[in-house]
């Protein structure tokens, strides 16, 4: 077992109201498995994700990552799991408008190093920003921002920016959320790619069904609460290629 929750409960407090929203939910997540989390908007789905990436911490219940407690790590341990442990992807894309594609990719690397020990290393570590961009379709994209970018190209930078540390899990919140069908496929198409290829551990929220499919098991997630969970007997997924 790569990833486990167990009775992780959370309530937001606006407008001096308590607002319940995980009420005591248990999670294993296995070494290369691809996981779909579902459920409705306001459910539960997307603090489960982020207190699984440590962005945010239960009232209550535990989170172990390779049999290691981690929702309780000082802030400086948690700052480092998420940058080299944990890949994030999101709906909305969070690339830097000032900043070229291969700049907002090689921006974690910029965090983990100094401005020397980046600065020394800069050649490889482009080269290696340079080769995930070819694995996902941008390499002709390379000094683009990301207003002359489509929401595809944007989103298949937000991924090889989560991919750029070398994570052992990444953590998708609705990635094709923004994305038309054509474009959404192709996401989901490569990341089933590099959960099979590569092995990548990936646990997905979505409320669209149809791309379970792509999936090896789905968690549905209701009134803050796991209502139920299914094996997706026979996942497929089309060939990655660049968007045209």
């Amino acid at each position: 077992m790569l990833l486990r929750a167990a009775n992780l409960r959370k309530t937001y407090h606006k407008n001096k109201h308590a607002v319940p929203v995980l009420k005591g939910v248990d999670l294993d997540v296995d070494e290369g498995e691809f996981l779909s989390v579902i459920g409705i908007s306001g459910s539960g789905k997307s603090t489960l994700l982020h207190l699984l990436g440590t962005l945010d911490q239960p009232d209550d219940g535990t989170i172990h990552f390779d049999q290691r407690r981690i929702d309780n790590l000082p802030a400086r341990e948690r700052d480092t799991l998420r940058n080299r442990t944990f890949g994030f992807i999101f709906q909305f894309y969070h690339l830097l408008p000032e900043l070229t594609a291969l700049e907002n990719i090689l921006m974690p690397l910029m965090i983990t190093h100094s401005t020397f020990g980046y600065w020394m290393r800069r050649g490889a570590l482009r080269k290696r920003a340079e080769a995930i961009m070819e694995r996902v379709g941008l390499s002709h994209r390379r000094t683009h921002k990301p207003k002359e970018l489509s929401g595809g190209e944007m989103q298949r930078a937000a991924i090889a920016r989560a991919l750029i540390s070398r994570p052992r899990v990444l953590l998708a919140d609705e990635p094709t959320g923004n994305l038309d069908t054509a474009n959404g496929q192709q996401i989901m198409a490569l990341l089933r790619e590099l959960n099979r290829g590569d092995g990548l551990t990936i646990v997905m929220v979505t409320h669209n069904m149809e791309l379970v499919h792509d999936t090896d098991r789905v968690v549905r997630i209701a009134d803050g609460r796991i209502e139920a969970e299914d094996k997706i007997s026979a996942p497929t997924f089309a060939t990655v290629g660049a968007e045209k």
